[in-house]
């Protein structure tokens, strides 16, 4: 129909004339209350943005000096965090001239892994980035 017509006819219901297929060959256009469309579209987006997951990452920070007891005790706190869903960043901060074996980061942070297994997926694998290493662990699905 002729954009003429089409717009008289939207004019005659007090409604607007609404473009929604511009790309359709002919376009596509509708009568509609566009206010009332801006509307209810804002509303079905707040609505999934409510239904959206949000994924925590906690984080637990280690030196390549942490003792094994205090290890344990983060590993622990990491293996409840995984259970309830979140995921674990684990960091190794070295100091002063510890960056000149990072090795033993990467030991302690393989350890660690492997600990946690059972229950997890490692996402991003032990990394150097500056003076920290870090490594993610997903809950597994």
């Amino acid at each position: 129909m002729p954009i003429g017509k089409a717009l008289d006819m939207a004019e005659a219901a007090e409604l607007d004339l609404v473009e929604v297929a511009p790309n359709a060959d002919p376009p596509v256009c509708r009568i509609m209350d566009y206010g009332k469309f801006a509307y209810e579209k804002t509303k079905r987006e707040r609505e999934a943005r409510k239904q959206q997951k949000q994924i925590e990452i906690k984080t637990v920070k280690l030196t390549p000096r942490t003792s094994t007891f205090h290890r344990d005790i983060q590993v622990r706190k990491a293996r409840q965090w995984l259970t309830e869903g979140k995921k674990v960043k684990f960091m190794v901060r070295f100091k002063a001239r510890e960056i000149t074996y990072p090795e033993i980061g990467q030991q302690t942070l393989q350890e660690i892994a492997e600990e946690l297994s059972d229950i997890s997926v490692v996402e991003q694998e032990p990394k150097l980035e500056g003076w920290s290493m870090t490594l993610l662990l997903s809950p597994e699905v």
